[in-house]
């Protein structure tokens, strides 16, 4: 057993969250801690129970401290609930003053891990799919902004051709999302998906976000949207462009690049890749094999007579991922645009 507890209300702020817990639910009482525990899971109440128990005394000081906190993280989360991160500054501002509000916003927002669209990040695409397609273009970017790149990459192959095509234009224009457009746009997906509030201005969207999503689409919806941005903004489809890695790119790779990634591809993937390949990726590719595997590659490729587009298209994909991956580990060096890939 611990000594009694003794510290003073600035000591009682320094606490932990498990000590504070505690205390909060021995001034309670045990009835209504009775009914708090009912809502924690098994590992919650063992910590909690057993912190309890190790309390031998809390001095009054200390309990109007951390009940005075406590009760501050009830209104901000209550504020954060009905109006997002700036209405429950400026509650507390009013309540606290402007340091003190701060403080307790900064706690919640750690506690709580407050980031437009989290509810959206764990929704099947499929799902996301259907509540989307039928949305304004510029509602659909600012989610897939917020999505990690393959779940968004899902969502965007999902879609029809021109709407694609006006969604990736509006992922490349975005900047910056407003706390009141993001609870806007959340509050369109508030029947089924679960909502956090919002944070302060952050950047969103543009070329990279743009790239990064077509880096994982299929081939089919990469050629689409890249197609549609070159006859609309031909700027951006460069910018974009030079941000992406495409099959056809492997011509830009060193021979040694070129080797580590035909070690890493499947024989048969790299064969029906190569059905639909420029004659210049086939030869640069037949070039960094041995004369008895080059012969094996075209022996397989004849071999296979008339193949689907989609299905070249898909084993294309899977030698892209790969040299993707290899640069993601640093075994690779992918030349990008202009810029400076001297090794040193």
């Amino acid at each position: 057993m611990e000594t009694a507890t003794q510290e003073c209300p600035t000591q009682a702020l320094a606490l932990t969250g498990l000590r504070k817990a505690s205390v909060v639910l021995i001034t309670l009482g045990p009835d209504l801690s009775s009914e708090v525990l009912r809502h924690l899971n098994r590992d919650e109440i063992e910590q909690i129970t057993l912190e309890i128990a190790r309390i031998r005394h809390v001095s009054a000081d200390v309990r109007e401290a951390v009940l005075a906190e406590f009760n501050q993280m009830v209104v901000a989360q209550e504020c954060i609930a009905e109006g997002g991160i700036e209405y429950a500054q400026r509650i507390l501002q009013q309540a606290l003053g402007p340091e003190s509000a701060t403080d307790v916003i900064s706690r919640m927002t750690t506690m709580l891990q407050v980031q437009p669209f989290d509810a959206v990040k764990s929704v099947d695409p499929a799902q996301l799919l259907r509540l989307l397609r039928n949305e304004h273009p510029q509602t659909i970017a600012l989610v897939l902004a917020h999505l990690p790149a393959e779940r968004a990459a899902i969502i965007l192959s999902g879609l029809d051709a021109p709407l694609q095509t006006q969604v990736a234009m509006r992922i490349v224009n975005l900047e910056h999302a407003s706390p009141e457009v993001v609870r806007e746009v959340e509050s369109i997906l508030q029947s089924r998906l679960a909502t956090t509030g919002s944070q302060n201005l952050e950047p969103v969207g543009g070329v990279a976000a743009l790239a990064e999503i077509l880096n994982r689409a299929d081939r089919s919806t990469e050629r689409a949207v890249l197609d549609e941005l070159a006859a609309r903004n031909p700027e951006v489809a460069a910018a974009v462009k030079q941000r992406l890695f495409v099959f056809e790119d492997l011509v830009t790779l060193g021979r040694r690049d070129i080797q580590l990634v035909l070690r890493e591809v499947d024989g048969k993937d790299l064969a029906l890749a190569l059905k639909g390949a420029p004659e210049n990726v086939r030869a640069i590719l037949f070039e960094n094999m041995s004369e008895r595997a080059a012969d094996a590659l075209r022996e397989e490729m004849e071999f296979m007579g008339p193949v689907r587009l989609r299905d070249v298209e898909a084993a294309q994909q899977k030698i892209v991922g790969v040299v993707r991956s290899l640069e993601e580990a640093g075994e690779i060096v992918i030349s990008r645009g202009e810029q400076d890939d001297t090794l040193i």
